[in-house]
């Protein structure tokens, strides 16, 4: 999946407590966190002429970042840095886990190629999550749910008081929940 719909499925995941912003940061970009070892991408793209190509891409994208070790130190970072450790904490587990998932069910590459998850790794390389129905990444149903996602977090901005954009600018967020507040009332009121 896009990491942008990877991103609303944890900001939807933040919001599910009442969180300190710093809790909702952590809460919502560990969505996206896996996909940090696909940073090497330029590197294989741009060694990919050379005698010696590397594989940073090919080799490390879904083995450093999409399995249980990582899942766990994300934890600990929460744990240690949230305001409300435990609940970010858990719900750091679960935003991680909707990246996995997003991924399993909808990152097949346009070859046909599946990427497994080593879901143990670093403990074990025994356990590799293929899904035989995963469908394709430029397909319908990740546009779908990323469509889905968005109306959920526009509605959860409106009804919460927060967005995805004060990840950017607090100042357009306020904006973006009062201009919501101004169309469609308080929810206070409601």
């Amino acid at each position: 999946m896009h990491p942008v719909t990877h991103l609303l499925a944890g900001w939807t995941v933040a919001s599910a407590a009442k969180l300190s912003h710093r809790d909702r940061v952590v809460v919502g970009i560990v969505a996206v966190v896996p996909d940090m070892d696909g940073l090497g991408f330029p590197v294989e793209f741009a060694t990919r002429n050379s005698a010696d190509p590397l594989l940073w891409y090919s080799d490390y994208h879904h083995v450093l970042g999409h399995n249980i070790g990582l899942a766990l130190f994300c934890c600990g970072i929460a744990l240690v840095i949230a305001d409300r450790r435990w609940t970010a904490g858990l719900l750091t587990f679960l935003s991680f886990h909707t990246h996995l998932l997003g991924d399993l069910a909808g990152s097949r590459a346009a070859d046909g190629y599946q990427w497994p998850i080593p879901y143990l790794e670093p403990f074990s390389d025994a356990w590799q999550l293929t899904w035989s129905g995963q469908w394709g990444l430029s397909t319908w149903p990740n546009t779908a749910i990323s469509i889905a996602l968005m109306g959920l977090v526009v509605y959860l901005a409106w009804w919460r008081g927060h967005s995805p954009l004060s990840l950017f600018s607090r100042r357009a967020d306020r904006v973006f929940v009062t201009t919501l507040r101004c169309r469609f009332g308080n929810p206070d009121a409601q």
